[in-house]
């Protein structure tokens, strides 16, 4: 009965419409809550719709279409470039060694150096390109520095068959040789383009075997062309790129849009270590090799032409010393005697700024081009001497390596340069002094023999009076014919040097 009257008393009543509401309560806001969140998964998905950018069709025509170009070079190229693989051999005396013994007490009839040669292989990578095909014989062009002194050397075409290839020519002037492999399986020559139309901007891609990385592709711009300074004083103007290039991409294209050969990729300059690439990467424009290529084919080696002068490239200071501010060319510190130079009217001091009409633009162009010169060719260079503009021709002989490294004919063999301040501060030279400093001497020269040295200051040269570098190179010109002697101060001395007949 209890029980009874407490479920239905007054305190159970109120408990229980408390309880009622409460479920209602729950029951309403969770049906509220489950419908508001299609709703809000909805407004997520327009505002995620709305939010996303849309690619105009006409920049992916663009985009699409400049892929498809450098696909279609990729497909062009590959299959004309070859990775090269060479070994040397070196050999090496091994000095025996039994124990310590016999290091202690080796016999007296036992010859310390006798012993076992033991040979070295060293292995070398590079990659090439195939220029030229007769009958089925495949010439492949890459860098002398690829090839070395190899004693042995492969090639892998793109097709992954491997060939045994032997060398045609070597030419270390311009880090060029030439290669061979015979096959009756064909494979494509490449195109070569005009490095001479190349232009700063323009797309340059790069192709070969980086690092062992077979066949790759780098992409970039031509940054710089004719640049100079390159490894082993090689004499190119080289074609500067930002398209990577590593170890193992020496001898491979570099090649353009068109996927034409402009050039042969040959160093780089690099701070790692390791010699990695920094975005700096040099070829040598095809161009300065197109001769070489029918001479590696026809003779199996280069010959060049020959002015018979040593060269410099003057810096601000040498070029206000010598009134020529403002002037591109190559300046003529000595000459050869009885050389092409000398015989069509060319002396030390003069400046070339033109050949055949060509602008110079630095001693390694006007190496590069007299060297592409044929030998008995004819030759119109321009120069300024004595702030006179003058024209001289000249017949273009044979580089001789025996003649141009005999000093005995360089003329007059002295590197003279201005009494500058810095020079009469460090030597101690009165400002009163006039003349010219002897920087070097060469060895086995005119001016070494007659006893000339460094650090003298030339006053006159066969008693002619000289002043400033000017009149130094004017003198030596209009005095030193056939005979050569100078009147210098040597440690506060006046002498007179002896005389050189030729």
């Amino acid at each position: 009965m209890n029980l009874v009257r407490n479920l239905f008393s007054k305190k159970m009543f109120i408990f229980n419409l408390v309880l009622i509401g409460v479920i209602f309560g729950f029951s309403l806001a969770f049906l509220s809550f489950s419908c508001a969140i299609p709703q809000s998964k909805k407004t997520a998905q327009a505002q995620e719709t709305d939010s996303r950018i849309q690619i105009p069709q006409s920049s992916l025509a663009v985009a699409e279409a400049l892929q498809s170009s450098f696909r279609s070079v990729a497909d062009k190229v590959l299959p004309w470039v070859v990775e090269v693989k060479t070994v040397s051999v070196q050999r090496q005396q091994q000095i025996p060694f039994n124990g310590p013994w016999e290091f202690f007490f080796n016999p007296r009839n036992r010859n310390p150096n006798e012993g076992q040669e033991r040979e070295y292989r060293s292995q070398g990578l590079g990659s090439g390109i195939i220029v030229r095909k007769v009958k089925n014989i495949y010439y492949v062009l890459t860098n002398n520095h690829v090839v070395g002194e190899a004693t042995e050397i492969s090639v892998t075409a793109y097709n992954g068959r491997d060939y045994t290839a032997v060398l045609v020519g070597k030419d270390e002037r311009k880090d060029l040789a030439m290669i061979s492999f015979e096959t009756n399986d064909i494979h494509p020559v490449a195109e070569l383009g005009d490095s001479d139309e190349v232009r700063v901007g323009d797309w340059s891609i790069a192709v070969g075997n980086p690092l062992g990385q077979m066949f790759s592709v780098t992409m970039g711009i031509v940054s710089a062309v004719g640049r100079t300074g390159g490894p082993a004083g090689n004499i190119n103007d080289f074609i500067q790129t930002d398209a990577s290039i590593n170890q193992g991409n020496s001898g491979g294209p570099l090649v353009n849009i068109h996927g034409d050969v402009i050039g042969i990729n040959t160093w780089i300059a690099s701070n790692n270590s390791g010699g990695g690439s920094i975005g700096l990467g040099f070829a040598i424009p095809i161009n300065n090799a197109k001769r070489s290529i029918e001479e590696f084919i026809n003779k199996g080696e280069i010959s060049y032409g020959w002015l018979g002068v040593q060269l410099l490239d003057p810096d601000r200071e040498m070029l206000q010393a010598l009134g020529l501010e403002g002037r591109q060319g190559a300046f003529i510190s000595q000459m050869f005697l009885d050389s092409p130079a000398e015989k069509g009217g060319i002396r030390p001091g003069d400046f070339v700024t033109h050949v055949n009409g060509r602008e110079i633009r630095g001693m390694n162009a006007l190496t590069l081009m007299v060297g592409d010169m044929k030998v008995g060719e004819r030759a119109k260079f321009t120069v300024v001497r004595n702030g006179n503009v003058q024209e001289f021709e000249v017949r273009i002989d044979a580089r001789n390596d025996s003649t141009v490294t005999d000093a005995k004919k360089l003329w007059p063999g002295v590197y003279a340069v201005s009494l500058s301040d810095a020079i009469r501060s460090r030597y101690e030279i009165d400002k009163a002094v006039e003349g010219v400093f002897s920087a070097q001497v060469i060895n086995n020269t005119p001016a070494a023999t007659i006893g000339l040295r460094d650090g003298d200051i030339i006053t006159s040269v066969n008693g002619e009076a000289v002043r400033d570098l000017q009149s130094f190179y004017r003198v030596l010109r209009e005095k030193a014919g056939s005979e050569l002697y100078f009147s210098v101060l040597r440690d506060g001395s006046k002498l007179e040097s002896l005389k050189f007949k030729r």
